[in-house]
Parts: C-alpha cells; sequence; structure tokens
C-alpha cells in the first residue's frame, strides 16, 4: 500500500492505523484506565510546560509521527515536541521532531511498546525521552539519553509517593497526579 492508499483508507474506515513500509496495522481501542493516564499525562504535561513558559506543546494520540528512517507512521500516546513543529513532507498532519514520546502500556502492548516501537523512536534525531506508563500497577519507566550518543539511562518510579523526573523537559510530576481516578488491579 502507498502512503497515499494509507491516508485514504484511515479516511475511508474512520479508524487509526499505523504503516511500517506499505503495510497497515489497525490500532485496537483501550480500555478507560488506558484512555485516563493519556489524559492525566497530557495535562500534567501542558501545565507543566505551560507554568514554566516553555516553547514546548504536547500533543495527544490524534497526532501522526513519521519517522523517515523506518518509513513508519505511528500514533504515540503522547507526543513533547519543542520549538517548531517539523511536518512530514509528505502528510501534513504527521509530525517528525519530538523530544519526548509517552505510551502507556497495556498487556497486549507491552512488549512491542518496550521492543521493536522503542528501537523505531531511537531513529528520532530529536528524541531524548521515552516514558513507559504502566496501567495496572503504579509503575513508570524513564528512558533518557543525553546528548547525541545512543547510551540511555533508566529511572523506574514505583508508588504513589514518586516524583518522575522529565530531563528532557525540565519538568517534575506526581505519580499521585498521574494515577488520579485509576483504580489498581488487585
Amino acid at each position: 500500500m502507498t502512503v497515499k492508499e494509507y491516508l485514504q483508507h484511515e479516511v475511508d474506515t474512520g479508524q487509526k492505523h499505523e504503516y511500517h513500509d506499505g503495510l497497515i496495522y489497525a490500532l485496537a481501542g483501550g480500555s478507560l484506565e488506558h484512555a485516563l493516564l493519556i489524559g492525566n499525562i497530557y495535562s500534567e504535561l501542558r501545565n507543566g510546560l505551560k507554568k514554566k513558559g516553555s516553547n514546548c506543546k504536547p500533543i495527544t494520540n490524534d497526532a501522526k509521527l513519521y519517522i523517515a528512517k523506518e518509513d513508519k507512521y505511528l500514533y504515540p500516546d503522547t507526543m513533547v515536541i519543542c520549538g517548531e513543529m517539523e511536518r512530514s513532507k509528505d502528510v501534513k498532519d504527521a509530525v517528525t521532531n519530538p523530544i519526548l514520546i509517552v505510551e502507556v502500556l497495556s498487556k497486549s502492548t507491552t512488549e512491542y511498546d518496550r521492543g521493536d516501537k522503542f528501537y523505531f523512536y531511537r531513529q528520532i534525531p530529536t528524541l531524548q525521552e521515552y516514558v513507559l506508563i504502566e496501567q495496572n500497577r503504579r509503575v513508570v519507566e524513564v528512558f533518557y539519553k543525553k546528548e547525541k550518543n545512543d547510551l540511555w539511562s533508566i529511572s523506574r518510579y514505583e508508588g504513589l509517593n514518586e516524583i518522575i523526573k522529565l530531563q528532557s523537559i525540565a519538568i517534575e510530576i506526581s505519580m499521585q497526579e498521574l494515577y488520579f481516578d485509576i483504580e489498581e488491579e488487585g
């Protein structure tokens, strides 16, 4: 399938799909907790960046991300872009320059989000931070890349008393706020 056919298919079906080198994959709907966590992280990012007077802006999972090196269009749960928003030359609704990407993990996506998807994301020259949020436990992992090298450090936050530190955008988020209104599985 060409990119043009892919875009038309999304319009025709009204459904989001990932595009991988000519193949498309429908995105399944998420749980209520997944939706709440996306809303919570977006809100915390927006408020933190706004309070700092930052030129960075969070974007919801309705925006496409184009990874040129991999020829892929993906829908991260949330992204942050600093400065000018760069767009794909072929698809004007797809951005190319996030500094931070967030994925909310589910049983069906955990392996992909931690493995292949993280590999694809690491091909983005501007990406400095990758955040994985578990929806069934109070656990967040933050992968951070300093400078232009390919060494990633990992910070793990567990429990509602933790404060998540996002180095790429210099803000902190309370786990209590992130997991607001989220019921923990027993």
